[in-house]
């Protein structure tokens, strides 16, 4: 009987976590148009820029918001404009003009693409983190 009940117990803890997997997502980039809105340009990957001047640092940010869409591809872009809006933010305060080599991770899915970013999306939450370059470039 004790068996059973071990057994009982062990299955619905099995089938309530089954239901809060995170799901590690590669995803194509949204058209953003933000540097035609005076924001910093942030270049995923090996993106093309203009040549740097200066390198002032790494950066890496994390983050994670609760899911109040029900489209996990849609929150995970919204992770995705949060996280590039602390690289921006980092880039104003340390006086660079852009973000380069940016890269995407979820845990230990990392991306360098220019096209695409890895997010990890859950029922309740999506998360990523993103890493790089700050550089003021030359105005060319």
């Amino acid at each position: 009987m004790k068996k059973l009940a071990l057994v009982a117990a062990m299955s619905v803890v099995v089938l309530t976590q089954a239901g809060c997997a995170t799901e590690v997502k590669s995803l194509p980039f949204a058209a953003s148009g933000a540097e035609s809105r005076g924001e910093v340009p942030v270049y995923f990957g090996a993106q093309n820029h203009q040549p740097v001047k200066t390198r002032l640092g790494e950066v890496s940010y994390s983050v994670r918001i609760a899911r109040k869409v029900s489209d996990q591809n849609e929150a995970c872009h919204l992770a995705l404009a949060e996280a590039v809006g602390k690289l921006r933010a980092a880039a104003r305060e340390r006086h660079a003009n852009a973000v380069i080599e940016v890269s995407t991770r979820f845990h230990s899915t990392e991306t360098n693409s220019s096209t695409d970013f890895t997010c990890g999306v859950s029922p309740s939450a999506a998360a990523i983190a993103v890493r790089g370059q700050l550089v003021v470039l030359d105005a060319g």
